[in-house]
């Protein structure tokens, strides 16, 4: 528990806290906003990569949309019946899942 009274060395270092700042000529100013500068940087960064990316990736997506038809005719219907032993089982795809969750957890938590 903390003593209520105080002793000489306390009411110095009470003293040096009650002092002015020192005045840094802006500096901390200059400092606070570059940083904020940056920090809008950053967040504005990827959202204007993507849009400039969709912006030049958007016709030939749309010519691959275009064209998708005539390359599924090119396909044989038998390529697309899957059999069943290759599909997933509910309780793999679950655990799967649940795998996943786990994973972005952990690295989430090396993040912080």
């Amino acid at each position: 528990m903390a003593e209520k009274t105080s002793d000489n060395e306390d009411r110095v270092l009470e003293s040096m806290f009650r002092s002015e700042p020192l005045d840094d000529d802006g500096f901390s100013k200059k400092v606070v906003a570059r940083i904020r500068r940056r920090l809008w940087i950053s967040r504005l960064s990827l959202p204007v990569a993507a849009t400039l990316g969709g912006a030049v990736a958007f016709e030939p997506a749309v010519e691959l949309a275009r064209a998708m038809p005539t390359l599924m005719n090119l396909i044989p219907s038998e390529a697309f019946a899957l059999p069943l032993q290759l599909m997933p089982q509910v309780q793999l795809v679950v655990l799967g899942g649940m795998l996943l969750a786990a994973g972005m957890a952990f690295l989430n938590m090396l993040a912080e």
